[in-house]
């Protein structure tokens, strides 16, 4: 099954069922106004909904055609947003560039941070900054939306609470991270509004590709229509989601809406950092990585982070090419 949420001048938007290949979709704003109030309760509202898209598979209820440009993120507004780091080798680069060793911890327990959810950024709507010297970049991920899930709960337990899965890219401002670490409390300025896919899919729907907490799939990660990554989003994942939401529920109950995010989708080659697409690697999901291994390799960074003017496009596809969850498109402007 796949959800999205249109805009229709509501902070929340209209829920709708969208058909498999995205090209239409059904109002189900009858069966639940919007997917948080969907989400809320799950267990009633879900079977009603793969009701409503049997039918819309079989052109049995109204359809209006699917633009993505209409969609508004799948949450537009999320009670909890907690982005790990799965893909480990990603925070390997990231320290190796700077001098630092790596805490063995680092492999065994995940780091995640606490996100503004607030806003989430509509996946066509464009990436606003007033500057461009803050270090502007995209960061591919995959996330997951839960269900009520309990403190305490097991790795292996929390994936029952997966209800939907989504893309993100997760804007960082890599001018701004060092400053704000460096006080000790974490990201707040340099994290602004992340942007999700159009549409949302359950498990399910996935197949094959969502296997042991994990999306078996490469993340296609696009520069100003040039290709930048094609990193698999099975590979080199240290925590997979059951980890992650056992991770974040430590401590606390998470509701309903929590969205847990994978954190960069990074792959090595042959034991060692990725390379490019051009070079026989993956390529990247953010600009940061590619700038460690130059700083690595070369002594210093070349590629610039996001101008104005610039496009970033995320999406990922099946087997027969086609769109999964829709695509994140957005041009960086200046506010």
């Amino acid at each position: 099954m796949k959800l999205a949420s249109l805009k229709n001048g509501s902070r929340d938007g209209k829920l709708v069922v969208v058909n498999e290949r995205l090209t239409y979709c059904t109002d189900a704003s009858h069966i639940a106004p919007t997917l948080q109030a969907a989400l809320d309760d799950w267990e009633r509202v879900a079977p009603k909904l793969e009701l409503l898209a049997e039918s819309l598979s079989h052109d049995a209820v109204p359809t209006i055609r699917f633009h993505e440009h209409d969609a508004l993120s799948p949450l537009p507004r999320a009670y909890q947003w907690a982005d790990g780091s799965a893909y480990v080798n990603h925070v390997e680069l990231v320290r190796k560039a700077r001098g630092a060793t790596m805490p063995d911890t680092f492999w065994t327990d995940p780091l995640m941070y606490q996100g503004g959810s607030d806003t989430f950024i509509a996946p066509r709507d464009p990436i606003k900054m007033p500057d461009e010297a803050f270090g502007i970049d995209m960061e591919g991920e995959i996330a997951v939306i839960t269900g009520d899930v309990p403190m305490g709960v097991s790795a292996e337990d929390a994936l029952a609470y997966v209800r939907l899965i989504v893309l993100v890219n997760d804007v960082s401002l890599r001018g701004l991270i060092p400053g704000e670490l460096a006080k000790g409390f974490g990201f707040f300025q340099s994290k602004p509004s992340s942007a999700f896919s159009p549409v949302a899919v359950t498990p399910d729907a996935l197949g094959d590709a969502w296997k042991d907490g994990k999306l078996h799939l490469p993340l296609h990660v696009d520069l100003n229509d040039q290709p930048f990554g094609r990193a698999e989003g099975g590979i080199d994942m240290t925590f997979d989601f059951g980890r992650l939401i056992a991770h974040a529920a430590r401590t606390r109950a998470l509701s309903a809406g929590t969205v847990i995010g994978s954190g960069t989708v990074s792959n090595k080659l042959d034991g060692g950092p990725g390379k490019s697409l051009a070079d026989g690697g993956a390529g990247y999901s953010c600009i940061a990585e590619l700038r460690m291994i130059e700083t690595i390799e070369q002594g210093e960074a070349k590629t610039p982070f996001l101008k104005f003017g610039d496009v970033v496009r995320i999406e990922m596809m099946d087997s027969d090419n086609h769109s999964i969850f829709g695509a994140i498109e957005q041009t960086v402007v200046k506010v």
